[in-house]
């Protein structure tokens, strides 16, 4: 089953989450994973929840996708999104 990372960012830094962006994709790639959604206009249709920027990333399994998120590949990426955004994140199996 596929995993899913699932996120909600506020950029509170837009330079250096600009280099956030540069760093993160090599590393999705290199743990089998890709965008789903990058961003790019919402409507909310049921609920309160707004996100900021949504974003979706699919691994071949829940497994790969924590993998990846607590890699030493993905930690400066990580480091430089932390001090550069306001990040709600989630990591689900999917069917």
């Amino acid at each position: 089953m596929p995993g899913y990372v699932i996120a909600d960012v506020e950029v509170t830094n837009p330079e250096m989450f600009a280099e956030y962006r540069k760093l993160v994709s090599a590393t999705v790639e290199q743990y089998g994973g890709k965008y789903l959604v990058r961003g790019g206009e919402s409507v909310v249709v049921e609920g309160d929840w707004a996100p900021t920027r949504a974003v979706v990333i699919e691994f071949e399994s829940f497994e790969r996708a924590k993998e990846w998120y607590h890699s030493d590949d993905y930690a400066p990426a990580l480091k430089m999104r932390l001090e550069s955004a306001n990040s709600s994140v989630i990591i689900v199996e999917g069917e």
